[in-house]
């Protein structure tokens, strides 16, 4: 990738992050004079840029997620530290969020140390621009995605959990199953030697491509709705955070990166062929016959 197009990544990524802050901050409680949100929020970019330059001076990339789950861990922490005001509904997002952050990060924090490398980050981690971009959308990706549950849980209003919050919590609920169990599974179909070099197809994977995907936006999706009964004015425009979400891992590293590699290794194999035709992409569909 070329420097100017990282450093105009960078730049995007800055600009996009202060406007989340300044709207999510609309609201907010305050602490010292400064918005309560703009505080939290600001932590995921200061944690990746602390943990990007002794990961470029080793080469490595094998903190990166790990980092991203530890932004958002300390991220609530720094909310319910110096948020006087919390409620049950602060609680349950505090909650949500944590329990997520522990489990993904855990998960790949000891898939990246047992596979050794991941091969998306094998030419950028030696370009600085290039990697420097990656680790300030990790920056952004953190407050983005988390942008409405924490302008919940810094927000100056309160309101009794009702019908949208629990629904909102069986949703969250719903989606960390599914991505649970779509990790556990492909996990399980890695560790058979005679699949090796094979793709997945089974149990969920037969109802869509990328699962654990569709359980990362669905659980986020929950998490924006138990929130959004206690916003109002510009903190609306944080619920733009499970659209984010989406975007990320459907148009830009997910889903997009995913499947130019697996047409790669397997775009003339007719049973992948057959599996990519009949599964869709995203959403869960019961396989046919």
């Amino acid at each position: 990738m070329k420097t100017t197009h990282t450093i105009i990544g960078i730049l995007v990524s800055l600009i996009l992050g202060g406007a989340m802050l300044f709207v999510g901050s609309q609201g907010s409680l305050m602490h010292d004079g400064v918005a309560l949100f703009a505080l939290c929020g600001a932590i995921g970019f200061i944690l990746h840029w602390a943990i990007f330059l002794p990961s470029f001076a080793f080469q490595t990339e094998h903190y990166f997620d790990l980092t991203g789950s530890i932004s958002y861990i300390t991220t609530v922490i720094a909310a319910v530290y110096l948020n006087p005001d919390m409620d049950l509904r602060d609680l349950i997002i505090c909650a949500m969020i944590v329990i997520w952050a522990v489990r993904l990060g855990s998960f790949l924090f000891w898939r990246i140390k047992k596979d050794g490398e991941d091969k998306r980050f094998k030419v950028m981690k030696t370009r600085f621009t290039w990697f420097l971009m990656t680790w300030t959308l990790g920056g952004l990706w953190v407050l983005m995605t988390m942008a409405a549950g924490l302008a919940a849980i810094t927000s100056d209003t309160s309101s009794p959990l009702g019908i949208m919050a629990f629904l909102g919590m069986a949703l969250w609920v719903f989606g960390l199953t599914i991505e649970v169990m779509a990790d556990k599974q492909k996990t399980r179909f890695r560790k058979q030697p005679e699949n090796q070099g094979r793709f997945i197809s089974t149990g969920i994977w037969a109802w869509s491509r990328h699962p654990n995907y569709f359980g990362e936006i669905t659980l986020w999706a929950g998490v924006a709705l138990v929130a959004l009964p206690v916003l109002s004015g510009w903190q609306l425009v944080t619920m733009i955070s499970p659209i984010f979400v989406y975007l990320l891992l459907t148009r830009v590293s997910g889903i997009t990166m995913l499947e130019a590699i697996a047409e790669k290794r397997w775009g003339k194999d007719p049973e992948f062929i057959a599996y990519r035709d009949a599964t869709p992409a995203l959403m869960l569909r019961k396989p046919r016959g």
